[in-house]
């Protein structure tokens, strides 16, 4: 069994080393959960936010780190998807069911992705995040998704490539209501 070295302490993310290589390793958690949040009307539900390591506004499917916080420390990733999605997005789910669990970008870090499909969706707030996040919410038709995507790119946003993979899981199996 190789070595493995911590290279730098911080205080969110450790780098790392093994064999040779290194990576990022979250600090408290590994894993984070991504929502495809569909509407009954047939609308995808996207978030816009800052995000400075790329010094943009990013177009986002709602996500999250799993117990993230003292108070989450020990929860389960259902009940993180579920607190996630109502505080991103202000939408409370009826219904997630997990699609797959895979890495975020393999050769930089060993974070783990759930994606978890999202339905009978209900808006019981405005969303936009806790004190820490400034989000906007977008509820994008599903037809019109892919014109919206490219009018947020020619506006200058980056759109994070998770929403493509959504926007198949929901073609590939007819939506998620």
């Amino acid at each position: 069994m190789d070595d493995l070295l911590v290279r730098y302490p911080g205080r969110y993310v450790n780098l790392m080393e093994r064999a040779d290589w290194e990576y990022a390793s979250r600090v408290h958690r590994q894993d984070v959960v991504v929502l495809v949040p569909v509407t009954a009307n047939r609308e995808i539900v996207l978030v816009e936010q800052y995000r400075v390591p790329v010094q943009s506004v990013v177009i986002e499917l709602p996500a999250g780190l799993v117990g993230d916080c003292e108070t989450h420390r020990n929860e389960a990733p259902l009940e993180a998807a579920a607190r996630e999605l109502q505080e991103e997005t202000g939408y409370a789910s009826g219904r997630l069911q997990p699609i797959m669990r895979c890495p975020t970008t393999a050769g930089l870090s060993d974070e783990m992705a759930l994606f978890i499909r999202a339905s009978d969706l209900m808006q019981v707030s405005n969303g936009g995040g806790d004190e820490s996040e400034d989000i906007t919410v977008h509820t994008v038709a599903l037809d019109a998704a892919d014109a919206w995507l490219d009018a947020q790119r020619d506006a200058g946003k980056l759109v994070d490539p998770k929403i493509y993979a959504a926007l198949h899981w929901i073609g590939r199996e007819g939506g998620c209501e």
